[in-house]
């Protein structure tokens, strides 16, 4: 081709997700077939979204309301803030995206953690700027990395709060100290998709530190435990400048009229969020548990998922557990080569990874 190419985009490598069924079926002609790659509530979406959802079904010739008026509104009264606050997004990636335009023009910098959410380096090379990626502790944030990163160019910061694929985290305290010691010139994105799941003492709540720190950008999904992943629903939660500063770049009817509608009808499921935590609680210890008998260590998670070290190259690993029907996540490309990152399932799918894991590994080794 002749015509001209961003030699930045050209550089990037399209978005990887995990395999979905359908496809290992095609491939292999499995039926029997756990998808625990990518993170999504086992359990679906509730019954009151199923119940909204048909109800919306009979509009869908009309354009969504751009504004998504009831949907600000009701999570406006859910999280204890102003609906002028609020950005609402095709899944927080797209708001993830949203923050990075308003704050980066070419020649500035964004700083990540080493093994963070790749979304940011496509949100930040699309923009002509330049990534920064901080060494690890522990697989996760260092945050006095971050601030020793800083130049009079950094105009933004993400940190996931768990981190994907890691599902480390940081403290409340840890953070505070950090948004001072930033100051408020700089972008701070805070990402808690897996902010339901958390139960971890000191773990901050980002939306109750935003009047204080008004450069503060806290983007949250019903991806994950609402059960909403095929719908792309996300919102961000700002100072109302930068939540208008994000919705002058946001595309019109950014959001359509299911996702608007299951949305709020999730957000007024409480009963179903509760038992989807306490379920993930009690699956992941069962996972825990079930890799410290076959002595395959992990990294502490806070998320719904956990990394997991196999002890070799993953994926030979990842090819023999999809023969099986097992589909888990590799994530070589975020500077693991050794681990497969593993959903929390529903108590039958844990223990069968658990099992198929121990027999494939046994076999990979002779």
């Amino acid at each position: 081709m002749s015509a001209p190419v961003n030699p930045q985009i050209a550089g990037l490598t399209p978005y990887q997700p995990g395999k979905p069924i359908e496809e290992l079926t095609r491939e292999l002609g499995i039926t029997d077939i756990i998808k625990l790659a990518s993170n999504e509530n086992p359990r679906g979406p509730g019954a009151l979204v199923t119940e909204a959802l048909s109800e919306a079904g009979s509009s869908l010739s009309r354009y969504p309301d751009g504004s998504g008026y009831s949907l600000k509104r009701a999570l406006a009264r859910h999280l204890h803030v102003d609906e002028s606050q609020l950005t609402l997004g095709n899944g927080s990636n797209d708001v993830l995206e949203q923050a990075a335009k308003i704050a980066l023009s070419p020649g500035a910098e964004a700083i990540v953690a080493a093994h963070s959410f790749v979304v940011y380096r496509l949100a930040v090379t699309s923009c002509n700027a330049t990534l920064v990626t901080t060494p690890a502790k522990n697989y996760g944030a260092d945050l006095g990395a971050f601030l020793d990163a800083v130049t009079g160019r950094t105009a933004i910061v993400f940190l996931a709060n768990p981190n994907n694929p890691t599902g480390t985290w940081v403290i409340e305290n840890e953070f505070v100290d950090f948004l001072e010691a930033i100051g408020p010139d700089v972008w701070v994105v805070l990402d808690e998709a897996y902010w339901e799941y958390v139960d971890e003492p000191g773990y901050p709540d980002g939306t109750k530190l935003l009047q204080r720190y008004p450069n503060l950008i806290v983007t949250r999904t019903f991806s994950k435990i609402h059960g909403l992943a095929a719908l792309r629903m996300g919102y961000g939660i700002s100072s109302p400048l930068a939540a208008d500063l994000m919705n002058r770049v946001r595309q019109p009817f950014n959001v359509n009229s299911l996702a608007l509608a299951a949305a709020e009808a999730a957000l007024q499921d409480q009963e179903f969020t509760a038992t989807s935590r306490q379920m993930n609680k009690t699956g992941k210890q069962t996972l825990r548990d079930g890799l410290d008998n076959l002595g395959f260590p992990y990294i502490p998670s806070a998320a719904n998922f956990l990394c997991v070290d196999v002890g070799m190259e993953s994926m030979p690993v990842y090819q023999a557990l999809l023969k099986e029907g097992v589909i888990v996540r590799p994530v070589a490309e975020y500077g693991l080569p050794n681990h497969l990152r593993v959903t929390v399932g529903l108590p039958g799918e844990n223990e069968r990874f658990l099992h198929t894991l121990s027999r494939v590994i046994e076999k990979l080794r002779g």
